[in-house]
């Protein structure tokens, strides 16, 4: 119950006040300043309290809201902290049908935090003042606004908006005026800090898709771990920061590099929000008398064409996998993707011509892939004969014999192997591009009614970790297909353990893809369901042309023909490695000689 200093000087003020005026003296003549620890109070004739202090007639005011919009986008400014308050993507919708606000509300923070005179100023809690009113233009000129924050009438902080028509892009400035002295910056440099609020937008889980990223000066991304809270600090100057989310993103892109910016993200359950993002970030600030430092704000979709036009790296925040995915990704299938997309079909049959494109460009893989597959079918009677006769006890007897058996016939065991490795990067491309592909958003097809994401006709309550709470159809047929297709291949698959481990894989590896790929994109489960499908397709039509009774025939000629004794390295290492050694070949070990005894002992 004990009065504070500060409560204690306002009654002493009063008493004098009150025993002043009884005396008669002016009030003017009294002490017009309190100073405390922290911060200086003034006390007007109407016993009023005064902030003193660096921007202290900025720090009460009333908070207005100022709109720039144009036909792609709109946008509220906030005089409190001058900050862009919310933005709305016109021609979007969320998931669940709502109008698409990237960010909305108080909580988000985009300010200078910076010492003067002593004391810590934060920009985002000031009120700012319009300095010439919005003007909303659609057509050629660019809608701006100017929000300034005065410490007095010739020292201020200028944060410029402008808008242009049909542009994500938001054009935005911080200007200083005669602040060289008064504010204090840390090897020249001020911080900028800048938090969101991340909400959903999306069916399914998007954490994994949201997180900061950012691009050096050596064209190097990086970016913190979506599948825990992080922290990153850059080691290079940066060319721009991103708050970057499944298909939507805010970057900040300056003129001039930031020369270290600090990001994290935090995951908060009790929240309805996917992420907190922040990044610290480090602007110029000299000691020159008018500073400017200009930026561009981009709040709109991960579309890579659009993101490329920007000519920044932007596309690069989209993850189109490492090494070679990437490359397939970037140079093969988006073009391609690109050239369909202008038949104006719907993205499901675009998928299916894609699907067929593919297909048709690998079919020579597919032929050999077949005829080897076919030889081994023919020979696998032969193979039987041979582990008849040395069974099981001798493995590494039954493998040389059957080298001997493959070299006499003519049959590359791997022949059939070789070219489905071949299709492997292209798979594993797919399996980063349809998850990632903008166009897809909102896309149906079939009973699938959005191919970005998982296709949920059976749900429950409650969820199975790494399953979920729903059953993908389109997983399941896709699972299907690909236990007939390992059930078409076991005719030719070896005999013995390995055999039957191969046997245990075709249903197993089906039920890993289901609880795998059953949250991933409906549009990647129908490719592969696709891909399956035409896969057994053009076997049938290879069938239809392929003679059994010529192979074996010719198979035979090769095994009458003389054997030459011209071996691949890749033979001579196997049959290096299976042939059993004898202890002479193996040499006699050197004996260790013992240790004589020293003369002294």
């Amino acid at each position: 119950m004990q009065p504070s200093k500060l409560e204690l000087k306002r009654e002493q003020m009063r008493q004098d006040s009150i025993a002043a005026s009884k005396r008669g003296t002016p009030i003017s003549s009294l002490p017009s300043v309190i100073k405390t620890e922290n911060t200086s109070i003034a006390i007007d004739s109407s016993a009023k309290i005064i902030p003193v202090g660096p921007f202290s007639a900025s720090i009460a005011g009333k908070e207005e809201f100022i709109t720039l919009e144009n036909d792609v986008m709109k946008i509220t400014l906030s005089t409190r902290g001058g900050r862009i308050y919310s933005s709305q993507l016109k021609k979007f919708k969320t998931y669940f049908g709502q109008p698409l606000i990237l960010l909305n509300g108080p909580q988000n923070i985009f300010g200078l935090n910076f010492t003067a005179e002593g004391k810590s100023i934060n920009t985002n809690n000031l009120f700012f003042k319009p300095t010439n009113p919005a003007v909303q233009v659609l057509g050629r000129d660019s809608s701006g606004i100017t929000l300034r924050l005065s410490n007095n009438a010739s020292q201020y902080i200028d944060y410029a908006y402008s808008l242009k028509k049909g542009s994500y892009l938001i054009g935005f400035s911080i200007s200083a005026v005669n602040l060289n002295d008064v504010i204090n910056a840390r090897n020249n440099t001020v911080l900028l800090r800048w938090k969101n609020d991340i909400l959903p937008l999306e069916k399914g889980d998007e954490v994994p898709y949201t997180t900061v990223k950012t691009r050096n000066d050596q064209h190097d991304i990086d970016e913190l771990k979506s599948n825990k809270d992080d922290t990153k600090k850059s080691e290079h100057p940066v060319e721009w920061v991103s708050f970057k989310q499944k298909f939507f993103s805010m970057v900040l892109i300056p003129q001039k590099k930031f020369s270290a910016v600090e990001s994290s993200d935090f995951q908060e359950v009790s929240k309805p929000l996917v992420k907190t993002l922040t990044a610290d970030i480090a602007i110029p600030f000299t000691k020159e008398t008018n500073q400017l430092v200009n930026m561009r704000i981009y709040m709109g979709p991960n579309d890579f064409k659009g993101l490329k036009r920007i000519g920044v790296g932007l596309e690069e925040q989209i993850d189109l996998g490492w090494g070679p995915l990437k490359l397939i990704n970037r140079f093969a299938v988006i073009p391609v993707f690109d050239l369909l997309s202008k038949l104006n079909l719907n993205y499901g049959i675009i998928i299916l011509i894609l699907t067929l494109l593919l297909k048709a460009v690998l079919f020579p893989l597919t032929y050999k892939s077949y005829l080897s597959t076919a030889k081994m079918r023919i020979i696998k009677p032969e193979m039987d004969e041979i582990k008849e006769k040395i069974g099981d006890g001798d493995p590494t007897r039954l493998q040389q014999e059957y080298l001997k058996l493959y070299k006499k016939a003519g049959v590359n065991p791997l022949g059939g192997c070789l070219p489905m490795l071949l299709q492997m990067p292209i798979l594993f491309a797919f399996y980063r591009f349809f998850p990632n592909a903008f166009e897809l958003r909102q896309q149906k097809f079939l009973f699938m009614e959005d191919l970005s994401t998982y296709d949920s006709v059976i749900h429950w309550t409650g969820s199975i970790p790494v399953f979920g709470n729903h059953l993908s159809i389109m997983c399941v047929l896709m699972a299907v297909t690909t236990v007939i297709y390992s059930l078409l291949n076991q005719q030719v698959s070896p005999t013995g353990p390995a055999g039957n481990q191969l046997k245990y894989m075709s249903y197993i590896f089906p039920l890993f893809t289901i609880s795998f790929l059953n949250n991933f994109s409906s549009g990647l489960n129908y490719y592969y369901f696709l891909a399956n499908i035409i896969t057994f397709s053009s076997q049938a039509l290879i069938r239809r042309f392929v003679n059994d009774d010529e192979i074996h025939r010719r198979i035979q000629e090769n095994k009458k023909k003389p054997a030459i004794n011209k071996k691949s390295k890749f033979q001579a290492k196997i049959e290096e490695l299976t042939k059993v050694k004898t202890p002479a070949q193996l040499g006699t070990p050197k004996l260790i000689s013992p240790i004589r005894p020293s003369k002294k002992f």
